[in-house]
């Protein structure tokens, strides 16, 4: 039974780990951390057994969402990370000034200031499908009829646009 419990943890890992540590970094702009919080989502997938099984893509994708934003939200070190990893390393972005980098910091926070203002359901929405997840994996990971998830997701872009707009302006 354990040695059971071990293959479906390592199983579930190698197939999940990357794309779960890429969702939590999409929110919280640090991806060691990121690469932290997701060992961490496994864990608590390991604690739950009504996790396991073929529900349990979804609710690792479900875990690391919360995860993320719950990181977003407390900020206690976000501010350093950001500056840290918010200056683009190596050629992929080519030579960029200074104003330009510090352009793209402040777009970097307005966006994370506005997804931590919308409801969990709105942002999770936004991020799962920024990470490319298809509508039906979407669904599986928020419980939704994947019927819905276009028009949840038009909805949670909307919300967005209003809040954007309501901080800072019609950009």
């Amino acid at each position: 039974m354990a040695e059971q419990a071990e293959s479906d943890l390592e199983t579930i890992f190698i197939a999940e780990y990357q794309r779960i540590a890429r969702v939590i970094a999409r929110v919280t702009r640090d991806p060691a951390r990121a690469e932290e919080l997701a060992v961490e989502v496994f864990l608590k997938w390991t604690r739950t057994p009504r996790a396991h099984g073929p529900q349990a893509p979804a609710w690792l994708y479900r875990a690391a969402v919360r995860v993320g934003l719950n990181e977003l939200r407390g900020g206690v070190r976000r501010s350093w990370y950001e500056r840290l990893f918010s200056q683009p390393q190596g050629s992929a972005y080519g030579a960029r000034t200074p104003e330009e980098l510090h352009s793209t910091t402040e777009e970097q926070l307005q966006v994370r200031t506005v997804l931590k203002a919308l409801s969990w359901r709105s942002s999770a929405l936004l991020l799962l499908r920024s990470e490319g997840l298809s509508y039906l994996e979407i669904a599986e990971t928020l419980k939704l009829n994947s019927a819905s998830v276009g028009t949840f997701v038009a909805r949670a872009q909307q919300e967005f646009r209003q809040e954007f707009v309501r901080r800072y302006g019609d950009a």
